[in-house]
């Protein structure tokens, strides 16, 4: 049953607190986190969860790793836009009372604020008796030093980062095609990417990002405008785990707009950038190209060779 008195909140408060510290945000203790930043400038807020992955991280108990693709999920996403974290508010679901997760959750949440310098300013815990899903929902902020028009240029190449598997993306399809199946891949967490783009963003022109999440490389077409994305993956190969999905019967096309298919994080940039930059980013290549179109995303398969139109 569960208890409202949250007989952990004290060691979570406790938790919280470390996180305080950083150069861009003074906290002061209060019933509510009162909070004053040092930043000039732009601001921006992101929020995400992990999805459907949280049933898998529930029945295994991985916190540690669910509280790492929450933050990837956002952290990803803000690199978009070049912003560096500096806060958080989470809020986190259980499908049942238990004080062990809670705390192991808001444990690692904190160590990873602390190495981040991201200063954790509030938070809420919900129960859902009767689910069988676990949840961590976290709103980022962000601050940005410069503006810049997220968008492909074309005559521009692509850039393509390699995943460390699934991610958080597609797990739906999976629990479908799995049923009560598992395997490790289906928690392990998703690669963070927003440090390594920082430092690149810095020295070296960067016209468009896309983190290749929920939709998969559908998402691309979000930052096209009157122009085509060409794909053809050399040495990104699919992890072992997605040609297992796409002998499932899962058609490429399903697999490109699902599945990161081992691309985890794409880059537009001009050509005489393009090898500073992979010599920057480890497991990185050139994946294409964009052209003048009208918005499609066309990939040459790793799994048949075939041509797909997304």
């Amino acid at each position: 049953m569960y208890n409202p008195v949250k007989p952990t909140k004290k060691k979570v408060l406790d938790l919280i607190s470390t996180t305080w510290k950083t150069p861009y945000i003074s906290v002061t203790p209060d019933t509510y986190s009162i909070f004053k930043t040092k930043l000039k400038g732009y601001e921006v807020d992101h929020t995400d969860g992990i999805g459907t992955k949280g049933f898998y991280h529930w029945q295994k108990r991985s916190f540690k790793n669910a509280v790492i693709d929450a933050l990837a999920m956002n952290l990803n996403d803000l690199a978009l836009v070049r912003a560096v974290p500096y806060k958080l508010q989470n809020h986190i679901v259980l499908p049942g009372d238990d004080n062990q997760a809670v705390y192991a959750i808001a444990k690692a949440l904190a160590t990873e604020c602390v190495a981040r310098k991201i200063a954790i300013t509030g938070g809420e815990t919900s129960i859902h008796e009767g689910s069988d899903s676990m949840d961590i929902s976290i709103t980022v902020s962000g601050f940005i030093t410069k503006k810049n028009k997220n968008r492909f240029r074309t005559n521009d190449v692509l850039i393509g980062i390699k995943s460390n598997g699934l991610h958080s993306n597609g797990v739906t399809k999976i629990r479908e095609l799995y049923g009560k199946s598992f395997k490790p891949e289906f928690i392990k967490p998703t690669r963070i990417y927003l440090d390594e783009i920082l430092k690149v963003n810095t020295s070296n022109q960067i016209n468009g990002m896309m983190h290749i999440t929920g939709g998969a490389f559908t998402k691309l077409k979000d930052i096209l405008i009157n122009q085509d994305a060409l794909i053809e993956t050399k040495t990104l190969k699919p992890q072992k785990i997605f040609y297992e999905i796409y002998n499932k019967k899962v058609s490429d096309k399903d697999m490109y707009s699902i599945f990161n298919c081992g691309i985890g994080f794409v880059l537009s940039a001009p050509k005489n950038q393009a090898q500073n930059i992979i010599q920057k980013i480890p497991n990185s290549e050139i994946i294409g190209s964009v052209v003048k179109g009208n918005g499609k995303v066309i990939i040459k398969s790793s799994f048949s060779n075939q041509k797909i139109i997304l």
